[in-house]
């Protein structure tokens, strides 16, 4: 049973990484997914094209070994480290998305927080959605920025280099990267109108947050990886 739902996980991975592309939130080889499957975590290899990637070649990463020692005839994802990072950090997350979607990685060239200009801001758990400090891919300083950026948050912008998104599933995290690059390309319409977006005050957002913990979108559907 644990090896049937371990190679379900990986088809669904590349699946998912196959649709971000076709989709347009991701080009080539640059972004990469992970999901948590109790110690272990499965995440995507580095620099193989994802219509050329098997099951076999999903990555894993044991949490509760030496940190950063893996298993599989591939290396993993160069960012595997912020991916274990906020696994060990935050017990929620089941699953994380990184891509290089054209308009939140515009606004995260630009070092730009997506204030609350719609409440959709709240399906990332807050009145904004931060954009992180710049670090160089793969670094240990770049991890440390995404655990403050993702601090109570679900997705968040990487600065000069894309965005990440989180859920309880890969379901999840996927939906939610969806919806922070058409968050981000708004915002982005937006200001490029002269005006300013009328932002919703910190307590219209929660109240929003609330509500979509109690039935909204994704949290209608079933829990699936």
């Amino acid at each position: 049973m644990k090896e049937d739902k371990n190679l379900q996980t990986r088809q669904a991975i590349i699946a998912a990484c196959l649709d971000m592309n076709a989709t347009g939130l991701n080009q080539g080889t640059s972004g990469n997914i992970s999901v948590r499957m109790d110690d272990e975590v499965l995440i995507t290899p580095t620099s193989l094209p994802y219509s050329e990637t098997e099951p076999a070649d999903i990555v894993s990463i044991a949490l509760n070994n030496e940190y950063g020692s893996y298993e599989g005839r591939r290396k993993p994802s160069t960012e595997w480290r912020f991916h274990i990072d906020t696994y060990l950090q935050r017990p929620d997350i089941g699953a994380m998305v990184h891509t290089h979607s054209i308009y939140a990685t515009t606004l995260s060239m630009l070092r730009m927080d997506i204030p609350a200009c719609h409440y959709m801001v709240a399906a990332f758990g807050g009145p904004s959605v931060r954009c992180s400090d710049y670090a160089i891919f793969g670094s240990e300083e770049l991890s440390k920025n995404v655990l403050v950026a993702l601090e109570d948050r679900t997705g968040c912008l990487l600065g000069t280099h894309g965005m990440i998104t989180c859920g309880s599933t890969l379901k999840e995290a996927m939906w939610r990267a969806r919806e922070l690059e058409t968050l981000s390309h708004q915002y982005y319409l937006t200001i490029q109108s002269g005006r300013e977006p009328v932002i919703l005050d910190d307590d219209h957002i929660y109240e929003v947050v609330d509500k979509m913990k109690s039935g909204y979108g994704i949290w209608n559907q079933e829990p699936t990886h």
